[in-house]
């Protein structure tokens, strides 16, 4: 099962950049990996299949986000797997990330590319047919949606109710941008999704919380994909 999106693909409509590949993405922070470093996690993670980083961490001051996203890109550097910060559109140059994720009471996708240009990517967070049909309507252009929860989950406390699986085909099916699912997926839960219509899965806790970062990344993708690990 590929999910790499090419240039073309993607929503920007131009620049240059390179292939996004949202098979297994990443969405880490201090808050949900304490008493491990954050990028110590991002690099077990990426030795085992993460294909996509997201830095999220809503508590921490913005200076302190910067120093560790500078971290994190290090870490990243050379292994063709983006960074992406969420909701903070004004720290992406300092911190030298790829891009933005933007959740629906953030900044606006539209503002977002804006700020960030073509060749940045965008991610914007969508639960419902009216989130996607308001994005059309109002010309923003994400490369991907985050729909979900899918599932209950414990990682962001303020999240919207889960949509479970027919929430997730239903928008899927009518987004005109790739969609990457969220929220309670773990490795038995993987591969039900599948035949969602999703270019990718993003998880949280079944990473930060596993005592192997990058076994457990290994795990989720081969059982995304249908494969053994």
């Amino acid at each position: 099962m590929s999910a790499v999106l090419s240039v073309a693909d993607c929503g920007s409509g131009g620049g240059e950049r390179a292939p996004l590949d949202l098979t297994l993405y990443l969405v880490i922070g201090p808050v949900h990996s304490p008493g491990r470093p954050v990028p110590e996690v991002v690099a077990a993670a990426v030795r085992g299949g993460v294909t996509c980083v997201q830095l999220r961490d809503p508590n921490l001051p913005d200076e302190e986000f910067v120093t560790l996203g500078r971290e994190v890109a290090s870490v990243l550097e050379g292994t063709g797997v983006p960074l992406l910060v969420n909701d903070r559109v004004h720290l992406v140059g300092a911190i030298g990330a790829d891009g933005v994720h933007v959740g629906q009471s953030d900044t606006s996708a539209g503002e977002a590319r804006a700020a960030l240009g073509d060749t940045a990517y965008v991610g914007l967070s969508a639960q419902t047919l009216v989130h996607v049909d308001e994005a059309r309507s109002s010309g923003a252009t994400p490369d991907y949606l985050g729909v979900g929860p899918v599932w209950p989950t414990g990682s962001k406390p303020n999240a919207a109710p889960p949509g479970g699986i027919e929430r997730l085909r239903t928008i899927s099916a009518a987004s005109p941008w790739p969609c990457v699912a969220i929220g309670g997926i773990t490795t038995e839960r993987a591969a039900t999704l599948r035949d969602s219509g999703v270019h990718g899965i993003a998880v949280v806790s079944a990473i930060c919380d596993a005592d192997d970062p990058a076994t457990a990344a290994r795990e989720l993708r081969a059982a995304y994909e249908g494969r053994t690990s």
